[in-house]
């Protein structure tokens, strides 16, 4: 079994469908575990519900000096960091790019690809402090192809692989490794309710009838992938993407009785 015995992680997005799933199974393996996010009151709820070897702090992934803020508290109260999960991330209201206006192109922009990149440039130092460790960026499969509607959401997680991929190239010899996640289509609120300004959710528009594996993901189906990336087990391992969807990217899969 996987093991964070001593280890300090960061959790953006950490009271989220997904971020909740990370940062109880880092917690279970032994973490110290930070939660960052800007929900206050999920947060301390949470942190409260792990107890020991848990802290909250309010991270508005967009502001620098809130990233500066939250590396001390974790570093204050676990020691330095070892582990990055930018989590955090935000979805457009669906619009053709003709209709989309700037400032929704701006915001979903500094909170998906900014927010990556101020918290990479924050935790390095932590992470060198701790004598390296893994930064793992959760994108989306929409990183790897198109979803029309969908462009600021698009544009943000094909520019997360770009970060990812430099980022490893750059910390690769202080041993901090950095990879990327590309979820599909998980059963999260994210997905399962309207996006604000929305009046349907993105699940609605998703049947997984023709994905290989016909089902919607579950959190802990990335939450699995990400604490291997996060482990030693994976120390040969940097710069890489990894898709978890259930075979959305493949197109329709044969039906059962057609195979």
């Amino acid at each position: 079994m996987t093991t964070f015995h001593n280890q300090t992680v960061l959790v953006t997005g950490g009271t989220g469908g997904q971020g909740a799933s990370h940062v109880r199974a880092f917690h279970a393996a032994g973490a110290n575990v930070v939660i960052g996010d800007i929900d206050t009151e999920r947060g301390a709820t949470l942190a409260a519900e792990l107890g020991e070897r848990a802290r909250f702090v309010r991270l508005d992934v967009t502001d620098e000096s809130s990233w500066a803020a939250a590396i001390a508290a974790a570093e204050q109260t676990f020691g330095p960091v070892a582990v990055l999960v930018n989590n955090a991330g935000v979805q457009n209201p669906p619009a053709v790019i003709e209709d989309t206006d700037l400032r929704t192109w701006a915001r979903i922009l500094d909170i998906n690809l900014t927010g990556a990149f101020l918290g990479i440039k924050a935790a390095a130092p932590a992470l060198r402090r701790a004598g390296g460790g893994a930064i793992v960026n959760i994108a989306s499969t929409s990183g790897v192809g198109g979803t029309a509607h969908y462009a600021p959401y698009v544009a943000s997680k094909w520019a997360v692989r770009g970060l990812t991929r430099t980022a490893a190239l750059e910390l690769g010899r202080d041993n901090i490794r950095v990879n990327a996640i590309h979820p599909g289509v998980i059963a999260t609120p994210f997905i399962t309710e309207p996006a604000a300004g929305s009046d349907a959710p993105i699940s609605d528009f998703y049947s997984p009838d023709p994905f290989a594996v016909p089902r919607l993901g579950e959190p802990a189906d990335v939450t699995r992938l990400l604490l291997f990336l996060a482990s030693s087990e994976a120390s040969f391992i940097t710069g890489s993407e990894y898709v978890v969807d259930g075979g959305l990217l493949l197109g329709p899969a044969l039906k059962h009785e057609a195979a």
